[in-house]
């Protein structure tokens, strides 16, 4: 399975990925910016789909703002 040219995982479900275009994360390297706390805040982030962002992330040599 390919990845979108968004860069979003496509493991990261519909409503984790509704979730991330409603909060105006449109790229994965958009995520690099927000903290761990403001991705689960967003209504559809579950731990899974966190998880899978931050090892997309760590994979391209980012991360997830810490708090």
């Amino acid at each position: 399975m390919t990845e979108p040219s968004d860069g979003i995982p496509p493991q990261v479900g519909a409503p984790a990925r509704r979730a991330l275009e409603r909060a105006g994360y449109l790229r994965l390297s958009q995520l690099a910016g927000a903290s761990e706390a403001e991705l689960r805040r967003l209504h559809g982030m579950g731990p899974k789909a966190l998880g899978i962002l931050r090892d997309a992330l760590a994979a391209q040599g980012m991360s997830c703002g810490r708090e």
